[in-house]
């Protein structure tokens, strides 16, 4: 499908002169007492001039969620919920994909919030650039402290890395984008989401997307405000997790690999070596006391964490600056040791499905 498909008339500067498509905006939902509310409101406060209804995929949560949810879908006939019964993030966006009705489809997850118009914008995106998936930027929001330290690290060249959705830039093609406003015919056409993904199934997604020949967009006018996991271990079980699936992608797409995803398994590997080297040398029970020069491999990149920290967050309250280091730390080092380890779910998945060999080929280009 290409722009000309879409049942829009008139130009995306002049509103009152064209006809919007009705949009689908599917969340799936899980554990999201905290944050539920202000996500559905950021939906239903976006004056889209077309139809638009919301599905929640409502997981086996076990907080408030699902009472939560029957709330806000009795006071607004816009909301549908639908059961999830998985739990598991792709299967709750292909259960509200298959009950979604309209022909535009827009991710949102149960703990980001929508910016001002932000799907008014993405659907003109789609008409003017002929993509099949157009997003924006993560805007990472801390409310406490701590979730302050972890905002700042998403948005950081020294926490995540360089990708265009956590730092913004110049709109264009990209490999991914966060969430995405996508034509449905061409999640249709791809068979959805693929559920063997717990996590990354978003850029496994969008790999294919590209691999088809369609155009994944990015545009930084296009923003979500995303709530980070409340404390240390919470962050180290997200990125143990994110790592070890990201380690799934590569295996099943190996033109992926690049610097930056194996940066932090390097940094790993030698922050553990090093340690176990260190302890041997102090301890002078294996090998010769010369092993102490391991300590300088984790004591180095302890240096390079507080630096980074007390160099670039100098816009943060003091207390928030002070977990940086452990929050920096804790990114990298669990998600470098997923990304070693790997997922055992992965590997059962793909042996109840026979899917282990890769895939040959990558996007075109």
């Amino acid at each position: 499908m290409n722009a000309a498909d879409l049942p829009l008339t008139g130009r995306p500067d002049t509103p009152d002169q064209r006809a919007w498509p009705a949009v689908s905006v599917i969340m799936p939902v899980l554990d999201e007492e905290r944050h539920l509310a202000e996500a559905v409101s950021g939906v239903l406060a976006q004056e889209y001039p077309g139809e638009l209804e919301l599905v929640l995929a409502l997981g086996p949560s076990r907080d408030r969620t699902d009472e939560i949810a029957r709330e806000l879908a009795a006071a607004d006939p816009r909301i549908r919920l639908v059961a999830n019964p998985a739990g598991r993030t792709p299967a709750g966006l292909n259960a509200a994909l298959g009950a979604a009705r309209h022909g535009i489809v827009v991710r949102v997850d149960g703990h980001g919030v929508l910016s001002d118009h932000y799907i008014r914008t993405a659907v003109a995106e789609l008409e003017r650039t002929g993509a099949a998936n157009v997003g924006g930027i993560m805007n990472a929001e801390g409310q406490t402290d701590f979730e302050r330290a972890v905002a700042w690290a998403y948005t950081s060249p020294f926490g995540l890395g360089g990708a265009k959705f956590h730092l913004g830039g110049q709109a264009g093609p990209a490999d991914t984008v966060y969430l995405g406003v996508f034509r449905r015919e061409v999640l249709d056409r791809l068979g959805g989401f693929d559920e063997h993904f717990v996590r990354a199934q978003d850029w496994e997604l969008n790999y294919r997307i590209r691999a088809a020949g369609e155009t994944v967009w990015f545009t930084p006018d296009l923003v979500v405000s995303y709530r980070p996991r409340p404390n240390l271990r919470a962050l180290a079980r997200q990125f143990l997790k994110t790592g070890q699936w990201r380690r799934e992608v590569v295996r099943r797409y190996p033109d992926t690999a690049n610097v930056r995803y194996l940066a932090a398994p390097a940094v790993t590997v030698a922050v553990a070596v090093g340690t176990v080297a260190g302890l041997a040398g102090l301890a002078g029970l294996v090998g010769p006391s010369w092993l102490l020069i391991g300590w300088l491999a984790p004591a180095g990149y302890a240096l390079g964490v507080t630096a980074a920290a007390a160099v670039s967050g100098r816009g943060l309250p003091a207390k928030a600056r002070a977990w940086l280091p452990p929050v920096l730390a804790t990114m990298h080092l669990t998600w470098g040791a997923g990304f070693i380890v790997g997922s055992r779910d992965a590997a059962r998945s793909r042996r109840a499905a026979g899917q282990d060999a890769a895939p040959a080929g990558g996007p075109a280009t």
